[in-house]
């Protein structure tokens, strides 16, 4: 991370930001929300010249709050009566999927990660588009040993409120000592997957980088995880807990 080709990227993907932007709001009130002068915004839009790496991180800062990945996920997530919601078509959506990757590419910029790390199966599509932005390998834990596999890693864990236990498995050569790792989810509610992928990361010797989520109901998941000091949570949109 924090190559010149990741510093590219994001700049890139800052003017996509930019010319979404410019379809909701004018060139004025953009200025007025970015503290950027409108023919710097105009030659930023057209493409006549990208912004440095600094002020791209800025710029993205800004306008993500104003369009994009947080609005639309706010928008498809519906809940029933018994306080749970479809996921479906936000982690089947390419276009959130692939603007989530964006944003984590934004949000981990300068960081050390090496590997991605998430729980089979629904977390999959997500992880995969952000180890494809971030340029690195994605490993996934499973429920079920894999013929072929000589050793694993495992957690098992119980889940919250219901006295079931399961148990996540991961190759044991899929996290070096030397990795720094991403964990990467597309929804948290209760903390425990997540729980048992730090507590993988911890078994395999490796470094947390971070974690990665769309969406969190609550935030009584945090008291769980335990994770070190200065690994960075980033959460795209938080939800009150119904």
């Amino acid at each position: 991370m924090g190559t010149h080709a990741e510093d590219l990227k994001l700049r890139l993907m800052t003017i996509e930001l930019l010319r979404t932007a410019k379809k909701r709001y004018t060139y004025r009130e953009l200025s007025a929300k970015t503290d950027l002068p409108v023919t710097v915004l105009s030659r930023y839009a057209k493409g006549h010249v990208l912004p440095n790496a600094e002020r791209a991180r800025q710029l993205w800062s800004t306008l993500k709050k104003l369009v994009g990945l947080q609005t639309e996920l706010r928008k498809m997530v519906q809940f029933n009566n018994q306080g749970y919601f479809n996921n479906t078509w936000i982690i089947g959506d390419f276009n959130i999927l692939r603007q989530a990757a964006h944003h984590a590419l934004a949000a981990y910029a300068g960081r050390r990660v090496t590997k991605i790390l998430t729980a089979a199966v629904d977390g999959i599509p997500l992880a995969t588009m952000v180890a494809d932005s971030l340029g690195i390998s994605l490993v996934m834990a499973k429920w079920n040993k894999e013929v072929g596999v000589p050793a694993f890693i495992e957690e098992t864990y119980v889940l919250s409120g219901s006295g079931v236990t399961r148990t996540l498995y991961l190759p044991k050569d899929a996290l070096k000592r030397r990795d720094s790792v991403l964990i990467v989810d597309d929804m948290i509610k209760s903390g425990e997957t997540q729980a048992a992928l730090v507590n993988l990361v911890r078994k395999a010797r490796a470094e947390i980088s971070g974690l990665y989520s769309l969406i969190a109901v609550g935030n009584e998941w945090e008291k769980k995880l335990n994770l070190p000091k200065g690994c960075l949570i980033e959460i795209v949109t938080r939800i009150k807990k119904v």
